[in-house]
């Protein structure tokens, strides 16, 4: 573990099932500040499970997670964590069908210390950076697919997050939607300087991050920075 590391993964495993299925097992992973990290690998090989303790929404069997440095293990430190510091796009858009866009990125900051003209203003805001500024008022039933998706990278986004895990975030979109999506997550990286670990199947796509970390069987097989031959 780095102590530049903004996120840290040490030795972590995950099993399911009694322990007849590992899903991790003995994995390491530093995560920098302001570096894009592809993880990639076949179905099944422990990505989405990486992300779900990364984000502390599963726990690890053993080992830990660090965020700077410290260890986080409770509930509370992580619901803190994702309120103000993590973001999460899924790959299915998770956003609620009677909400507008507007609204459905509101909801992120509810409970927090901003009043409802400032919520407002953040929201707005925050549609304005995904291209989504003339569709604030209309339904998720009337968007495209990638509209809807970048209604939910605006809701990751619109507490200013250092770090945003982004899981098949094109997996359920067309090809010219899903380039519009991946170019909009490496552009908002590069402008914001928020760390991105992005989960694809998408080989082109991964190569246009920092780094690619590959998973295979519940193990990182390969950590290679774009540029160099080590693995």
């Amino acid at each position: 573990m780095s102590d530049e590391s903004l996120l840290s993964l040490a030795g972590v495993r995950r099993a399911f099932d009694g322990g007849r299925i590992v899903a991790l097992d003995g994995v390491d992973l530093a995560i920098g500040s302001g570096e894009s990290v592809a993880l990639v690998g076949r179905s099944g090989s422990g990505k989405s499970c990486l992300v779900a303790i990364a984000t502390g929404l599963d726990k690890p069997d053993a080992g830990a997670v660090y965020w700077r440095g410290r260890k986080i293990s409770s509930r509370r430190e992580w619901a803190a964590l994702r309120r103000q510091s993590i973001g999460i796009v899924f790959q299915e858009f998770h956003l609620l069908p009677t909400l507008t866009a507007q609204q459905n990125v509101e909801l992120a900051l509810m409970g927090g210390r901003a009043d409802q003209a400032e919520q407002r203003r953040a929201a707005a805001a925050a549609l304005d950076r995904v291209g989504l500024a003339g569709r604030r008022d209309n339904l998720p039933s009337e968007m495209s697919g990638g509209e809807r998706q970048r209604v939910a990278i605006a809701r990751a986004l619109v507490r200013d997050p250092l770090i945003l895990f982004a899981d098949e975030p094109t997996g359920n979109l067309d090809s010219v939607n899903a380039e519009k999506v991946a170019a909009l997550l490496l552009d908002l990286q590069r402008e914001r300087g928020v760390s991105l670990v992005l989960v694809t199947h998408d080989t082109e796509l991964a190569e246009r991050c920092h780094r690619i970390v590959r998973l295979s069987d519940g193990h990182v097989v390969e950590d290679r920075r774009m540029g160099e031959n080590v693995t």
